[in-house]
């Protein structure tokens, strides 16, 4: 019985020892500078992490009451000697597989052992990158990396295939992988992980085109050999959506075209069944059949600019509607389009030659209003701005328009205007009229869209003005009598 707790004191203690080293203790930072956590935690969870030229294991044991600490390191020969009990070749295992096996050896000769082989340091290896790369070369790699771990930003050019990635193995085995596949069907089979002495080149890609519009899944493919637009469409778009028009499918063909470069096709149903050859380059777009929808128009104050819209963003709108649909569900599904400057009250319709008017609050405003106004073809609904200026003209430093503000009188705004000019206002005459017509006093209240005018009326502006008049015929005048008196004289 003493002997037996003494084993598991030891025992204990070996466990201890070896998590403490391997970092699992919280807290302890980790021996190995150039391996993070992160890739030890990622090595020792994964069931796939294979056995590199590089790893660092620990193996630890108990013979008797001593601990046996054993560090094993792989070399590229997978040849691991476990203690002084036998050799392991680690070639193509995984670690799981590789530390039952070592374990195994271990019990078979001291039972009870608590043996236990850990993972120190996952190995970082070298892989070479060439063909249709921005650079080649040498590039750092684990043994978690996946081939698509190389498709970069900064290395992946336009033409370089996802299609088409040959991978060369140090064994001289060469295989040919297809990542597009590993990413859009999620087959990993297609998408290896990466092994020391790897060669891999990203060939030239052939045949690249776009496909747009009404398909579930639009975007620029890779094509492979014998692929066209049946392929294009069902297997890379995912087929058409439910509003498709299939009768009106446009294809841009910019490259190898015995006509313009760039001219416009449409492709036939009997082309889509002779599975249309498609060439590099080529776009495809496939029409929806909501754009053949009548459609009407909305101008003025309205669009998509929000808040920011201003009285010089006056736009015109393409709006498709349906048969029988009235102005108020028009508005109501598009209550986006107004802003602080529309005058949706004072709004009307173009419609041929005539001017309808339409209250749109009531659609906007009121949850009860169903309204009888029924969308027609090319209508115009324009939405006049409100305009929140007042206007200031004559004898003023600055005549303009400046912003309202409410509860300023009629001085405020000939205060930002500049002031009366000198020597053209007298006694601080003005004219003030509102938006209506109306002729307003200096107590009233000033409102959006009035026009304050300052009066010229001081003696001395008209003076200047016609004085050098009077001033020029007075001396024609005597000249004229001068020299009638003189001939006269004579």
């Amino acid at each position: 019985m003493k002997n037996k707790l003494l084993f598991l004191f030891f025992a204990f203690c070996m466990v201890f020892s070896v998590s403490a080293q391997s970092g699992l203790n919280l807290g302890t930072d980790t021996e190995e500078e150039d391996v993070t956590n992160t890739y030890l935690m990622l090595a020792r969870s994964s069931a796939d992490y294979r056995v590199t030229p590089g790893d660092a294991y620990m193996l630890v044991y108990a013979v008797g009451t001593s601990q046996i600490s054993y560090p094993i390191v792989v070399d590229s020969s997978y040849r691991i000697r476990v203690s002084n009990l036998g050799i392991v070749n680690g070639a193509g295992k995984t670690f799981l597989q590789l530390k039952n096996e070592v374990e195994a050896i271990v019990t078979n000769n001291y039972p009870l052992s608590g043996v236990q082989l850990v993972l120190r340091q996952p190995a970082f290896f070298n892989v070479h990158v060439r063909g249709e790369v921005r650079k080649s070369g040498e590039v750092p790699v684990w043994a978690l990396s996946r081939l698509s771990s190389l498709l970069t930003e900064d290395n992946q050019t336009s033409y370089s295939s996802v299609r088409d990635v040959t991978v060369r193995s140090s064994n001289g085995q060469t295989r040919v992988y297809d990542l597009f596949n590993a990413q859009r069907r999620g087959d990993l089979g297609q998408d290896p992980y990466l092994r020391p002495g790897d060669v891999i080149t990203f060939n030239r890609v052939k045949r690249v085109v776009t496909i747009n519009g009404s398909v579930e899944r639009p975007g620029t493919y890779q094509l492979l050999d014998g692929e066209n637009i049946i392929e294009l469409i069902n297997n890379y778009g995912s087929g058409f959506t439910a509003d498709a028009d299939t009768t009106r499918i446009e294809m841009i063909r910019i490259a190898n075209n015995e006509e313009i470069a760039g001219a416009k096709l449409f492709l036939t149903a009997s082309d889509l069944e002779a599975n249309f050859h498609l060439e590099n380059l080529d776009n495809i777009t496939v029409p929806s059949t909501t754009q053949l929808q009548t459609v009407m128009f909305v101008e003025g104050a309205a669009g998509n600019l929000g808040a920011s819209q201003n009285l010089a963003a006056s736009s015109r709108i393409i709006v498709r509607f349906n048969h029988g649909e009235t102005y108020a569900s028009l508005v109501r599904r598009n209550n986006g389009w107004f802003s602080a400057v529309s005058d949706t009250q004072n709004a009307y319709i173009i419609r041929s030659e005539q001017r309808i008017p339409i209250d749109l609050n009531l659609a906007l405003y009121d949850a009860t209003y169903r309204g009888d106004d029924l969308v027609h073809e090319n209508d115009v609904l324009v939405i006049p701005f409100k305009q929140y200026f007042v206007s200031v003209a004559g004898a003023v430093a600055i005549p303009g328009r400046y912003p309202y503000i409410p509860d300023r009188d009629w001085e405020y705004y000939i205060g930002l205007a500049g002031g009366f000019v000198p020597g053209r206002n007298a006694y601080n005459s003005i004219t003030i009229v509102d938006l209506n017509g109306r002729r307003l006093n200096k107590t009233d209240v000033i409102t959006p869209e009035t026009t304050i005018t300052a009066n010229t009326n001081h003696f001395l502006f008209y003076f200047n003005q016609y004085a050098p008049v009077i001033t020029t015929t007075l001396a024609v005048i005597t000249s004229f009598f001068t020299v009638l008196t003189y001939l006269n004289l004579r």
